[in-house]
């Protein structure tokens, strides 16, 4: 079986043991990492009338999941709508799952259990029946639990579904869901094109110029760049596979977006950082930057038009 490399850098290939020995210690010691309570995202009623309008829109439902509306689809990206294994919301999803409406592409990064959330997949699947767009290895997971309209992607592969066209971009990160698949189905990022604009959306990547430098010199100009900002403490085990809010902007720099879409942050306790930092920082960058207008934190359940 195929295993994947990342096109620059490291790709993480540690044994189980360190994982297991960071989570313990962040248990033994969650007290003193955490000593003052936290501003976690606003959440914002949304009864999903704002999903069927058919203009273009963004709507943030938590963590990596959005739901976007681009080319006449609705696409929702690494949908969670649950508990990620033994780690519970923080926040509850900014729209109900019965409530999106109509589903048309549902895109999956990558297998880790908190971007390929299988209880909601399979929600999706039987409530909409989207087409599912992941990457190699990805769809045989899904097809596992019961779902089987799935489109593989390598890197740079591309599908269409009506005006809109998605292609599978590389990322710098790892996959494995058991102990015994590390690195067997590929990862990456989507790119979102529509008569509209371009979208991006990262899934989970540690920062690597030569990614986002292969994705700006492939890809049309991103409209939206949706980039993770949180779950990045400690550096020493995690700085090979998710980047902080800083890297995040240089890597936004890099792609030549024109708005940064925060995403990763605030919905579940993954690393020891606290829940409220990566958007504090996030927010100091850009304005340290002069360039606050070009983030948008949006709370959860905020639907925002896609206007350029």
């Amino acid at each position: 079986m195929t295993v994947f490399k990342n096109i620059a850098g490291i790709t993480w290939e540690q044994p189980i043991a360190p994982l297991l020995k960071w989570r313990f210690l962040r248990r033994l010691h969650k007290r003193t990492w955490f000593p003052g309570p936290e501003a976690l995202p606003a959440v914002r009623a949304n009864d999903g009338t704002a999903l069927q309008e058919r203009s273009t829109h963004l709507t943030w439902i938590g963590h990596a999941t959005f739901a976007m509306r681009l080319g006449d689809c609705l696409v929702v990206t690494d949908p969670i709508w649950g508990h990620c294994v033994d780690i519970r919301r923080s926040r509850p999803p900014g729209v109900a799952i019965d409530d999106l409406g109509r589903v048309d592409v549902v895109t999956v990064s990558h297998n880790h259990f908190d971007h390929c959330h299988l209880p909601t997949l399979c929600a999706l699947a039987k409530r909409y029946d989207p087409l599912f767009v992941v990457p190699t290895g990805v769809g045989r997971l899904l097809r596992r639990a019961g779902v089987h309209r799935v489109h593989e992607l390598g890197w740079w592969d591309s599908v269409e579904h009506g005006a809109l066209r998605v292609t599978l971009v590389p990322a710098q990160h790892w996959s494995q869901r058991t102990p015994f698949d590390m690195n067997k189905t590929l990862w990456g990022g989507f790119v979102y094109e529509g008569p509209q604009g371009v979208a991006y959306h990262s899934g989970d990547t540690a920062y690597e110029p030569a990614v986002f430098d292969a994705i700006a010199d492939r890809c049309p100009t991103i409209d939206w760049a949706m980039l993770p900002i949180g779950a990045y403490e400690p550096e020493w085990f995690l700085n090979t596979q998710h980047m902080g809010p800083e890297d995040a902007g240089r890597a936004f720099r890099i792609l030549g977006a024109r708005r940064f879409v925060a995403m990763h942050h605030g919905t579940f306790r993954l690393t020891d950082e606290p829940m409220d930092e990566p958007l504090q920082r996030c927010r100091a960058w850009f304005e340290a930057a002069g360039a606050l207008e070009e983030l948008w934190a949006m709370d959860i359940g905020e639907t925002r038009p896609l206007g350029r």
